[in-house]
């Protein structure tokens, strides 16, 4: 009776043992699946996230792009409108040449064709000095190298480096070079400058 009795107890730790292994079983089993259920969530959220900044993306390329096909038609328009500035004033001096030339062809007085191309100048001056553009005034003045290109010397009683000719006038826009002007310069006689040697040797 001792024996079966060891044995039943035996069978029911046995049991119990075994009950609590598979209950151990199912907990760990039951955490996996919670810890995968999270890393599931977790994948999701970040795969959610992605989506939206690829999205974010995409939008900005988009609105990038527009930008720059606005830019660019602005960009041309304005071009454009400036072209079209310069070009009607242009054309109020085309009217002028025209009656000039009407002059010249209908044989009148040289006094008309005179008065003609002055009007001519002075609008041509006037469209000039509007848009910014002015004349380098270097005549009779010392070369100035950052507005001047010589394209001649010449010996001359004058100061050495005098400008004494403009073959081609210069031009500065806004204050800064647009053309330099196409000059004459002076340079000393040979002997002068030998004398101004011994002078400065002296």
């Amino acid at each position: 009776m001792t024996n079966e009795n060891g044995k039943n107890e035996e069978k029911i730790a046995e049991g119990e043992k075994q009950e609590v292994i598979e209950d151990i079983e199912n907990i760990a089993r039951e955490e996996k699946l919670s810890e995968l259920d999270i890393l599931k969530q977790s994948v999701e959220e970040k795969q959610k996230l992605a989506d939206e900044y690829y999205d974010q993306l995409l939008r900005l390329k988009a609105d990038f792009e527009n930008f720059r096909r606005r830019a660019e038609k602005e960009k041309q328009d304005f071009l454009n409108w400036g072209r079209e500035k310069i070009l009607l004033k242009q054309i109020s001096i085309y009217d002028v040449f025209q009656h000039a030339m009407q002059s010249v062809r209908s044989g009148q007085n040289l006094e008309s064709i005179r008065v003609g191309l002055e009007m001519i100048n002075c609008e041509f001056e006037k469209m000039l000095k509007e848009e910014g553009v002015e004349k380098i005034d270097c005549m009779d003045k010392q070369f100035d190298p950052n507005f001047c290109e010589a394209l001649e010397q010449v010996e001359s009683e004058d100061e050495e480096g005098k400008i004494l000719g403009v073959y081609q006038q210069g031009y500065k826009l806004n204050g800064k070079l647009m053309r330099p002007a196409r000059v004459k310069v002076a340079k000393c006689k040979e002997k002068t400058k030998e004398e101004q040697q011994e002078n400065t040797e002296k």
